[in-house]
């Protein structure tokens, strides 16, 4: 989709809401986490490689996070020139004061809330803002929060809401928007490529056997990941292939049950479960499959991650997967809620003809998930609806 003002004016005639040229355009995106999650990442990918690209305008982005447990993220942003306001230390109770009070002093021609709860607080406060800016929520999940109800009342104020994937389109998680458009967002292609040619480095560094066959998840330890599930189907598959090698990856609540299971399961030699890993997606570039045991996903960042570096994929058929695989060219496909199915998927791909049809479709597809696209689609968005609330 084209995003451009179809109102024929010239760039350098344009004027935004405070004034400036539409060549300094003035972004600002909030979020509620800065921690290494799906949306985050997807945040923080696309300002990175928005700041990496050569163009003819400026686009001067702020970040604000209401709270961040890590500081990867925002050392990512900040080292590429992006602003980023951190407002864990204000007190809880008057975080979102302080979030309003803040978006007030920056004064942007474009916000993106890519969080319900900061976008209930927001969007009022947008309306009765003399000189508003354009107002847009991005939506990266198919599941309602606790917010749900208000996020529905409130959401008619966005003028444009984006979903990640066709799922998460098709969702009741955008009913009440006015303005729905879809965009899979894609990760840095380029430097996902780069791991995937440093494989045998990344593979030593975490001690796998030089000709086991790894499989890699990176998630966070919750409920809807399943990871107990995907430890059932490793004990089956590691019967047949005694060379496979399991790596699980992220932080969260059920980590700790997870090595337990492992344990009880004897699987210790083939299965580890490691915490969060700094440039995670370096893993997934490494391994042989990516495999994801959900039970409920939007459009995950992993997946798109490791289709980037020729990764093939094994999940269940969950969210927004079938955006992004089909079984028998880049992936498997396994039905939700069954070790016992998504076992034999892994063996499956194991198979080395298979394996090599497999890594071949998932080479063949990058393009459709490459976020150098995303970044120049959301400035070409973010151009349009400053002409149009500026006019």
């Amino acid at each position: 989709m084209d995003c451009r003002s179809s109102s024929g004016c010239d760039q350098d005639d344009v004027v935004a809401p405070g004034g400036r040229a539409l060549n300094d355009l003035r972004v600002c995106e909030v979020v509620k986490t800065l921690d290494i999650g799906g949306a985050e990442v997807l945040l923080v990918e696309r300002l990175v490689v928005a700041r990496r690209r050569t163009v003819n305008r400026a686009v001067d982005y702020t970040v604000i996070c209401l709270r961040a447990s890590t500081g990867e993220l925002i050392e990512r942003l900040r080292s590429a020139g992006v602003t980023v306001i951190d407002l864990s230390s204000c007190p809880r109770p008057l975080a979102y004061a302080r979030l309003v009070a803040t978006v007030r002093r920056i004064a942007p021609d474009v916000l993106n809330v890519h969080s319900p709860a900061p976008a209930i607080a927001l969007r009022p406060f947008v309306r009765l803002t003399r000189r508003r800016p354009a107002l847009v929520s991005t939506v990266h999940c198919v599941q309602w929060p606790k917010t749900m109800y208000l996020d529905r009342l409130t959401r008619g104020l966005d003028d444009r809401t984006v979903a990640v994937s066709p799922a998460v389109a098709r969702s009741r998680a955008v009913i009440g928007s006015r303005h729905v458009l879809t965009r899979v967002h894609g990760v840095d292609v380029r430097e996902q490529r780069r791991w995937a040619a440093r494989a045998t480095d990344v593979r030593r560094e975490f001690d796998v056997p030089e000709n086991a066959f790894l499989c890699t998840l990176v998630a966070n330890f919750r409920p809807e990941k399943n990871h107990r599930m995907l430890v059932r189907a490793a004990s089956e598959v590691v019967r047949t292939r005694p060379d496979a090698v399991f790596i699980l990856a992220g932080d969260g609540p059920l980590r700790d049950d997870t090595v337990r299971e492992v344990k009880e399961r004897r699987l210790d030699g083939h299965v580890r479960v490691l915490g969060s890993v700094p440039e995670a997606r370096r893993l997934v570039a490494a391994a042989d499959l990516l495999v994801l045991s959900s039970d409920h996903e939007g459009l995950p960042v992993v997946v798109m991650e490791a289709l980037a570096a020729g990764v093939p994929v094994v999940s269940t058929r969950v969210g927004g997967l079938p955006d992004l695989v089909t079984s028998g060219r880049n992936g498997i496909l396994s039905e939700p809620g069954s070790a016992g199915a998504l076992a034999e998927a892994i063996i499956r791909a194991m198979d080395p003809r298979t394996h090599r049809e497999l890594r071949a479709g998932a080479l063949s597809g990058t393009e459709s998930v490459d976020m150098a696209d995303t970044a120049e689609w959301f400035e070409e968005l973010y151009e349009e609806l400053a002409r149009g609330v500026g006019a």
